[in-house]
C-alpha cells in the first residue's frame, strides 16, 4: 500500500494505491485522497487496509467451506491415507528447507513403507519423528502452550539432538543476517507469544497462522529446529480451525526466506498470497 501523486497541469492529486493478485492478474485498487495528503491519512490507510482485508477474508472463508465440503465426502477409511500423503509431502518439504538429504520418494518409503534408505541416520530419524508428531497433532486439538511446543520439539529431535531437544536455548544464535533475541529474554518473549495467540482467536486463522509463524521465527526459542516447529504450529492453527493446511515448498524457499527477513506485515501479506495461490481452485469454483 502506497501514496501516489498524479499531475494535471499545475495541480497535484494524491491517491492511496494497493495492488493484489487476482487469479493470474495484478489488480490495483485506489482511493482518492485529495489535492493534499490529509492529516488523518494514517486512519484512512487503516480503513482502506481493512476494506482490502475484508475482501480477502471472504475468499478465505470460501476456501474453508469448500475444503470442509470436500473433506466430509471422503470416507473415513480414506481420510487416514490422505493425511499420511499430506504428512509425506509436508515432512519432506519442511525438512528439505532445513538441509535434509531425504527426497520425496525416500520420505514415502520411510513413512509409509517403513523402509530406511541409505542416507544419514539423523535425516531418517527426523523424517520418522516429524511425521509422527504431525499426525498426532492433527488428531488432538490441544491448547497451545509453552509445554506443548517443548513436547513437539523433544519428540522431533529427541533422538538426533538430545542435548537441545525439548528445551529453550541458553545461548545466542544468528540466523543469516538475523541475530535472535538474547537467550535470557526467551522465556518472557514466549510468554508474550502465547498470550498473543490466546488474545487473537477471533482473527482470521490464516492471518493468525502467518503472524504466529513470523513471530515464532523471530524469537527463535530453540537452539535448532525452529523452522520445523514453527511450520508445525502454523498448520496446527489452520487445521484445528477447519482450514486446509499450507505446505511451504522446498523449491519456493527463496521467496519464503526473503519474506521472513522483512517486517511482519510484509510476511503476512506474502503468507496470505501464497495461501490463496495454493488453494485458488477452492475459491474460483
Amino acid at each position: 500500500m502506497r501514496i501516489i501523486t498524479r499531475k494535471k497541469g499545475n495541480k497535484k492529486y494524491f491517491y492511496l494505491q494497493h495492488s493484489l493478485r487476482k487469479s493470474k492478474k495484478i489488480v490495483t485498487k485506489e482511493k482518492y485522497l485529495g489535492t493534499e495528503v490529509p492529516a488523518d491519512v494514517s486512519e484512512i490507510i487503516s480503513r482502506f487496509r481493512k476494506e482490502m482485508q475484508n475482501d480477502i477474508n471472504k475468499k478465505l472463508e470460501v476456501i474453508k467451506e469448500h475444503f470442509q465440503s470436500e473433506w466430509k465426502r471422503i470416507p473415513e477409511s480414506a481420510k487416514e491415507k490422505e493425511l499420511e500423503e499430506i504428512s509425506i509431502s509436508f515432512t519432506y518439504n519442511t525438512n528439505a528447507i532445513e538441509g535434509s538429504t531425504i527426497t520425496l520418494e525416500e520420505a514415502r518409503e520411510i513413512i509409509h513403507d517403513k523402509i530406511s534408505p541409505n542416507k544419514p541416520l539423523r535425516d531418517v530419524r527426523e523424517t520418522e519423528a516429524h511425521s509422527k508428531v504431525f499426525l498426532q497433532m492433527l488428531k488432538k486439538n490441544e491448547k497451545i502452550t509453552k509445554e506443548l511446543l517443548l513436547i513437539w520439539h523433544k519428540n522431533v529431535f529427541g533422538e538426533t539432538k538430545p542435548d537441545i531437544a525439548g528445551r529453550f536455548r541458553d545461548y545466542l544464535v544468528r540466523v543469516g543476517p538475523h541475530l535472535a533475541p538474547d537467550w535470557q529474554d526467551v522465556e518472557n518473549l514466549m510468554k508474550d507469544f502465547i498470550e498473543f495467540i490466546n488474545k487473537n482467536k477471533k482473527m482470521n486463522p490464516v492471518e493468525l497462522a502467518g503472524r504466529v509463524h513470523y513471530q515464532f521465527e523471530k524469537i527463535h526459542p530453540f537452539g535448532d529446529g525452529n523452522g520445523r516447529i514453527g511450520r508445525l504450529l502454523m498448520n496446527f492453527i489452520l487445521w484445528h480451525n477447519e482450514y486446509p493446511m499450507l505446505i511451504i515448498e522446498y523449491k519456493k524457499r527463496k521467496s519464503y526466506y526473503k519474506s521472513l527477513q522483512k517486517d511482519e506485515e510484509y510476511f503476512v501479506s506474502y503468507f496470505i498470497r501464497r495461501y490463496l495461490t495454493v488453494h485458488k481452485k477452492r475459491y474460483l469454483e
